[in-house]
């Protein structure tokens, strides 16, 4: 996340407060789009998906075709890309995927398809509004529509029950997965290198200003589902202490992953990860 400029944190703390300026400039970083869709047909409502180069596609144009993508509208207005990675035909559980935030769908789209097949889920995903194809600027509460719109999606369009969707959330994307889990209960819910709030990535302080932004401290109390954490302990842009913090407010923890040496973008890289997801879904969820 980038540092702020004084003017910004004289926000914090003088009237009027800026929390959507501040927001905006620490979280979002919307990369340069690696993809876009395209009608199948002229006039038609169905899409097809072109990666560039830069999305660094791993398998091959067969395996692309368990990907089906389309857009939907937000309660605000924008139109935001999703995906629908059909990863295996026994999945019980369908990840809802919010991704981090210097990436988009299709950098994101190997890693879901290999993830998906193996831990037998499929996954669903969706990008934030300026990020990707989808239209308007990212903000905090476009975020939060963002995910709704997301849910209302896979929840119509594919027949998703709640108890079979799984909420993943990864660096600012766990703030939009703690605020819709919140409202809604569902299978389960993973937080991946979760933040307390705006304020406190900034800033060591213990409580939440009324100007704070992602105040995910204070909401995920209210998750009734089961709520794996992980975190590495050498994180250098979410300090290691929130995810210790996160994890210890939630009413239904399951053991956490603490990736011992791990940083902020290379969790995944290490063994555990994938053997804890697995635990997860198949031992954890069942019992």
């Amino acid at each position: 996340m980038n540092g702020l400029s004084i003017r910004d944190i004289c926000c914090l703390f003088c009237w009027p407060p800026c929390p959507s300026s501040i927001a905006s400039k620490m979280a979002f970083i919307p990369p340069e789009p690696t993809y876009s869709f395209t009608p199948v047909a002229e006039g038609s409502s169905k899409m097809s998906l072109h990666l560039t180069e830069k999305a660094e596609w791993q398998f091959t144009d067969k395996e692309k075709e368990c990907i089906e993508v389309f857009y939907t509208r937000t309660n605000r207005g924008n139109t935001i890309s999703c995906m629908f990675v059909r990863c295996s035909p026994t999945a019980r559980y369908c990840i809802l995927f919010s991704h981090g935030n210097a990436a988009d769908l299709g950098h994101m789209s190997s890693f879901y398809l290999s993830l998906g097949t193996r831990i037998d889920c499929n996954i669903f995903s969706y990008d934030y509004s300026g990020y990707g194809v989808s239209s308007g600027k990212p903000s905090e509460k476009n975020l939060y529509s963002d995910i709704q719109a997301a849910w209302d999606a896979l929840r119509t369009r594919y027949g998703v029950s709640p108890e079979n969707i799984i909420l993943y959330g990864q660096s600012i994307g766990t703030a939009a997965t703690v605020d819709l889990a919140s409202r809604y209960e569902v299978g389960a819910v993973i937080l991946h290198s979760p933040l307390m709030s705006g304020i406190r990535v900034l800033f060591n302080t213990k409580r939440t200003w009324f100007c704070d932004a992602f105040p995910s401290i204070e909401k995920v109390g209210k998750i009734t589902s089961p709520v794996l954490v992980i975190h590495g302990t050498e994180d250098n842009v979410v300090d290691f202490s929130h995810g210790l913090a996160i994890h210890e407010r939630c009413k239904r923890p399951v053991e956490p992953l603490w990736v011992e040496g791990a940083g902020h973008n290379d969790v995944e890289l290490f063994s555990q990860y994938l053997e804890r997801l697995r635990q997860f879904v198949n031992s954890d969820l069942g019992n």
